[in-house]
């Protein structure tokens, strides 16, 4: 069987055994989808890229304690939302100390504009994709954790509520939740009350 045939669970246990290829297909197979929870978490690519490099650090050195009766997904999944809230402990400390940069999402989005024809359904598409990702990013941490991990990386909420140590009951209150705020951010005219 070759790597590319091997089941994550095959691979992670030559990985853990030493097998530096084993790992690489590993992250070969994981690093975008990845790299797409981590950039929806923190709502910064550089950010979601530092994050996915720490977790594939972290599960490196961790392979030995992995359980292959778990999808090997989902238990990085779980290493790399533990590295992005850690990563936005210490930004909070830092922007305390040091202050931040304001964000101008418009400004950004309008320098990237393609001018070709047809661009302008183009950008409106990413930047309300860019607005949505801002918003998720924003949202608190045990919200953002369950909506991206069902209504992104598609997880059922058994499987969002085992990687984040919940009942589903808890996953599925946090992604009501979650959508209220993205809908009263993102369209304040579907606010109840508004004319």
């Amino acid at each position: 069987m070759s790597d590319a045939e091997a089941s994550d669970a095959v691979l992670a246990r030559r990985a853990a055994e030493g097998d530096d290829r084993a790992f690489a297909v590993l992250v070969r197979r994981h690093k975008e989808s990845l790299y797409r929870l981590l950039r929806r978490y923190s709502g910064d690519g550089d950010e979601a890229y530092e994050a996915a490099h720490e977790a594939f650090i972290a599960a490196w050195s961790a392979l030995k304690r992995y359980d292959p009766s778990r999808s090997f997904g989902a238990w990085l999944r779980t290493i790399a939302i533990n590295k992005a809230r850690d990563r936005g402990r210490r930004m909070l400390v830092r922007r305390a100390i040091f202050g931040s940069k304001p964000l101008d999402e418009e400004t950004e989005a309008l320098e990237k504009a393609d001018p070709a024809p047809g661009a302008e359904h183009l950008v409106l598409q990413d930047e309300q994709a860019r607005r949505l990702d801002y918003a998720v990013s924003r949202l608190p941490g045990a919200l953002k954790e369950a909506l991206i991990l069902t209504a992104f990386e598609g997880y059922s909420q058994q499987e969002a509520a085992d990687m984040l140590a919940v009942s589903v009951k808890t996953i599925e209150t946090r992604v009501y939740r979650a959508r209220k705020l993205l809908i009263d951010q993102l369209d304040p005219d579907l606010r109840p009350g508004a004319a």
